[in-house]
């Protein structure tokens, strides 16, 4: 049987669907919503599985931005061959996704026994939820916003990329969190900061999609399960990214800052009553 029923997936792509772009940390919700249905959140094939349907999340991307991927991948290409093209702004960002996404790569292989071992433990999700969200608060008030896209530089994209890390080595504290934090200190508007979180994961979580899928269903997840929670992901993303898009052009982060605060308590809370195990 596999590890995970279809309808167990289905559940857990609209988890994924929701939350992988906003910045409350799909995995530190996919693991509460696992241990919740009982399902073992450090099996290898679980976290392959979590890690695939994030390839849903991502396809919402590429739909949602096609005509913007278009035009930069247009830019990089017509750079290579010419000279004079190297000089456009959207020919240097390709450069700058493609440089920002060395640093989680080398880190994700590098870690990876320790995030699929003692850094999957959900007392870390809690942990990592509260303190992200000190983090996403400090960051939204110092900001000053006055930056937007194409003021976007190589070091921004390297220093909002590597802060991808931070949510790979620490599930809960959130990619978009850690991304849209640290280009809200670099002083880039909400959503510039958002559209960047956005681009900058499309290599990351695409190239970690399929790095586990031979994990996943070599482990025990069947290939029905892996289609429905790709494909609901896929569809909720779509719907999410758009939400999102709009509500951070007239508001704050405050309202998911208190969210994770809550969900960080309550796991706390879960944890030490032992209505759920870590």
């Amino acid at each position: 049987m596999s590890a995970i029923s279809i309808g167990q997936a289905a559940v857990l792509g609209i988890v994924e669907g929701i939350t992988e772009f906003l910045p409350v940390s799909s995995t530190g919700h996919l693991k509460i919503t696992e241990g919740l249905m009982g399902i073992p959140v450090d099996d290898t094939s679980v976290v392959g599985f979590t890690a695939v349907i994030q390839v849903g999340a991502i396809a919402a991307v590429l739909v949602y931005f096609f005509t913007d991927i278009v035009r930069i991948v247009s830019a990089w290409g017509r750079g290579l061959l010419h000279r004079e093209q190297r000089y456009h702004h959207d020919y240097k960002f390709a450069w700058w996704v493609i440089c920002a996404t060395i640093p989680i790569v080398i880190v994700g292989l590098a870690a990876k026994p320790l995030v699929e071992g003692p850094l999957a433990s959900l007392w870390v999700v809690a942990g990592s939820l509260v303190a992200g969200s000190g983090v996403m608060w400090a960051a939204d008030q110092m900001g000053r916003h006055k930056r937007g896209e194409d003021d976007t530089s190589f070091k921004d994209a390297m220093l909002v990329g590597c802060s991808q890390i931070l949510a790979l080595l620490f599930p809960g504290f959130s990619r978009s969190g850690a991304t849209m934090s640290t280009a809200l200190i670099l002083d880039l508007d909400r959503v510039a900061a958002t559209r960047l979180s956005f681009f900058l994961g499309i290599p990351a979580l695409t190239g970690a999609g399929l790095y586990e899928l031979k994990d996943a269903v070599g482990a025990g997840v069947g290939v029905g399960p892996l289609v429905v929670g790709t494909a609901v992901s896929f569809v909720v993303a779509y719907a999410s990214i758009a939400w999102l898009l709009k509500f951070v052009a007239k508001h704050s982060f405050n309202a998911f800052v208190i969210y994770r605060v809550a969900v960080g308590v309550l796991l706390f809370g879960l944890l030490g009553t032992g209505v759920l195990t870590a």
